[in-house]
């Protein structure tokens, strides 16, 4: 099964924010243990980096949680047609519609976030982490 990790749920893993950090590691575990294939876009990564190193203030030690969540997870491209093609899509963010286009372009078979709200009109069905784990 492939997931595409929204960033709400690597910062609530990574950030240990409650109340759902237990959950997030969870997924992310689960994923390290190759329960399922988990994935994010090179968009989400740069803001990764960004919001971590702001958390964490702290050069070295950002480059080295998120060199420990590259081994697990893969990371898609982003193309200028999907950049496109996410205003196509009858999502009121644009970037949550971006992630669900890559998502559907890379054959993606859900999208885990907390917030499902924002991702109707997916064209990718989206779960929230404790039901995907209730799944696995």
């Amino acid at each position: 099964m492939k997931l595409l990790i929204d960033t709400n749920v690597i910062l609530d893993a990574l950030m240990v924010r409650e109340p759902w950090a237990a959950s997030a590691q969870a997924v992310l575990l689960a994923i390290a243990e190759e329960k399922a294939d988990g994935c994010i876009t090179a968009s989400s990564f740069t803001g990764l980096y960004y919001l971590i190193h702001k958390h964490l203030r702290d050069n070295e030690q950002t480059k080295q949680v998120l060199l420990g969540l590259l081994s697990s997870i893969n990371v898609l491209d982003v193309t200028g047609a999907d950049c496109e093609k996410a205003f196509e899509l009858p999502m009121s963010d644009y970037e949550d519609a971006l992630l669900a286009y890559c998502a559907k372009r890379h054959k993606v078979n859900l999208i885990v976030t907390r917030n499902p709200k924002h991702f109707e009109g997916s064209p990718v069905k989206v779960i929230e982490p404790d039901a995907l784990l209730k799944t696995l």
